[in-house]
């Protein structure tokens, strides 16, 4: 029987289910925040084959309106043609890769878990690891893998808006991806204001990466994990951090530690720090 992944998948296992003739969907999501094009010329210029390139701002983003964040979640039903072009249906094994150690992917695998769709994981290490494992890159275009729109499920993964956070400050574990420096409010390059949502703990996401650029060890992020959430149950943490992407770093650590059940802020701090009647904390 063929193996379902649902987190992570190693560049040797992902070489043994093509060499056994499996044809999962692959999407690469590899981006850069300050030059958002370098992601599909990278990808043009080498990738998997049969890839398909997902962009961040176009494919897996909705319409900005100032006040719902740098990258709000574009509507299901948008989304679900997206899947439907790249023949995604619910029995396709997905998987996801970037070049930046899941910095983006994850947000796909994520906003396939939002979907409803189980069988979706993120190549760990990425391109790099791929190509170190001795797997080969071309720079063809796919062929057309076209499918009926993703059929409507139920979600298996959860969000929380603003306003719901707002109300539940204090009651709930509130976990902000992003870098101590943003968090603290000693620097700002992309928002509004500067600082952190009140009660947030920090737990930048690249600590989920060993030095190799592969995620820790399951274990070893459970622990972390518990040590930071003091115990509490993955069912009472929201993730966050500057726009609903790298959050989504943090979420697929925990799942992948086997703490399941964590819900994210898709608007993040570009929302919550877009409405100055929101309090900031810094420090």
């Amino acid at each position: 029987m063929n193996r379902t992944w649902t987190t992570l998948i190693g560049a040797a296992e992902l070489r043994a289910m093509l060499a056994d003739g499996a044809t999962p969907v692959i999407a690469d999501c590899s981006f850069d925040l300050m030059d958002t094009e370098a992601g599909e010329r990278a990808w043009r210029e080498g990738h998997i084959a049969g890839s398909h390139y997902l962009h961040l701002d176009r494919d897996l983003s909705g319409p900005k309106t100032g006040r719902n964040g740098r990258h709000p979640l574009p509507e299901r039903s948008v989304f679900s043609a997206t899947l439907g072009r790249l023949g995604v249906s619910p029995a396709t094994q997905v998987i996801v890769v970037d070049r930046q150690g899941g910095t983006y992917a994850a947000r796909l695998w994520w906003m396939l878990r939002w979907m409803g769709h189980e069988a979706v994981a993120v190549l760990d290490g990425g391109l790099q690891a791929w190509t170190a494992a001795g797997g080969n890159v071309d720079s063809s275009e796919p062929p057309p893998r076209t499918a009926a729109p993703y059929p409507d499920r139920q979600p298996l993964a959860a969000v929380t808006s603003a306003e719901a956070l707002a109300a539940q400050l204090g009651r709930v574990k509130l976990v902000d991806a992003r870098a101590g420096e943003r968090f603290r409010g000693e620097v700002e390059p992309l928002d509004k204001a500067a600082g952190h949502i009140p009660g947030a703990l920090n737990r930048f996401f690249k600590d989920n990466l060993a030095a190799d650029g592969r995620f820790k060890p399951a274990g070893t992020l459970r622990g972390e994990y518990l040590a930071l959430l003091g115990g509490d149950a993955a069912a009472r943490t929201v993730h966050q951090c500057g726009s609903g992407v790298t959050a989504c770093h943090n979420l697929l650590a925990m799942e992948h530690a086997g703490l399941a059940g964590s819900r994210l802020y898709p608007g993040s701090w570009s929302e919550w720090s877009s409405d100055p009647s929101r309090p900031i904390a810094r420090g």
